[in-house]
């Protein structure tokens, strides 16, 4: 198409994909106004309307959904490109797209961190969300890898484990239960109160499997959206939670917190690097994937002392 510019297809590929201008603006890092303007010019170009607004909401045109297709095999064939020139050039350059499960916060950003301090010129990008936009990202393969506990077998994508993660259940350092050693029976739960984390979050997936597997009901209180939170609200008295072993090095060592003896806790989980199946790791992303399996244990343990 005549005239037609690159940059007006990444800021529309933004817009479709996050189906909203604010949204595209924060991560484009430019003003709304000019994403509209970028949208609108791209429109005249094309001469058909690309988005319509109904009521709060943006939804794609026919036309719109058309474009949004070969916007992103464009944006995959460019970064692919930029793949091939990095590994021409050597791991020491280029850049890490990674996202992180917000129950993995703590170790992967510890992670990155040793990362970065053996490849400095590397450029990181971290984002820290829940399962379900996890695997909604590989999907779209929007990220380089993802830290995450086991996704789904049925979709195309490589998991690979690199550390064990052990569910607890935790309660406040005043509760009736922080000061009983013996093993607490499943059923005994049943007349506690969860605060819980939103529909979609693995640790919510196994507590509702764990209540559903001994046959009694789930009391759920307060639904939380991080493990920060989880962890903030079961301090508070608001109810029991259940959290990664690896998230409570600060909060047991200031004795706030208490793991519980639990019938069948720990859950033993594990965390997986995950990318795309057949994707091409750029050299910052297969030395980030071989960093983490060489180190995560011991950064873990050295983290924990």
């Amino acid at each position: 198409m005549r005239n037609l510019t690159l940059r007006q297809l990444q800021v529309f590929e933004a817009v479709a994909r996050q189906l909203s201008y604010t949204r595209a603006a924060q991560e484009l890092h430019l003003t709304q106004p000019a994403v509209s303007m970028q949208v609108r010019q791209l429109e005249e170009i094309i001469g058909l309307p690309l988005f319509e607004q109904m009521g709060k909401k943006t939804y794609l045109t026919q036309a719109g959904e058309e474009l949004y297709h070969y916007s992103r095999v464009i944006s995959e064939q460019l970064e692919e490109v930029e793949e091939v020139i990095a590994a021409l050039k050597g791991v020491h350059r280029g850049k890490l797209d990674i996202s992180v499960a917000s129950t993995a916060n703590n170790f992967g950003t510890h992670l990155l961190a040793a990362y970065n301090k053996q490849y400095p010129s590397v450029t990181v990008r971290l984002d820290v969300t829940n399962r379900e936009t996890l695997l909604q990202q590989l999907a779209n393969n929007e990220k380089d890898l993802v830290i995450m506990g086991k996704p789904p077998e049925d979709v195309d994508l490589v998991a690979e484990s690199f550390m064990d993660n052990p569910l607890v259940v935790v309660a406040s350092a005043n509760h009736p239960f922080a000061n009983n050693n013996e093993m607490i029976s499943a059923e005994t739960l049943a007349n506690e109160v969860f605060v819980t984390r939103e529909p979609g979050s693995g640790t919510r997936s196994v507590l509702e499997r764990y209540f559903t597997e001994h046959q009694i009901k789930l009391k759920k209180g307060i639904e939380m959206t991080s493990n920060e939170t989880i962890k903030q609200a079961v301090e508070a008295g608001l109810g029991l939670g259940i959290v990664s072993i690896h998230t409570l090095s600060l909060e047991l060592e200031a004795k706030r917190i208490v793991v519980l003896n639990i019938e069948g806790f720990p859950i033993m989980r594990h965390w997986y690097i995950v990318y795309r199946k057949g994707k091409r790791l750029s050299p910052p992303a297969e030395a980030f994937r071989k960093f983490v399996h060489d180190n995560a244990d011991r950064l873990l343990e050295k983290l924990n002392t």
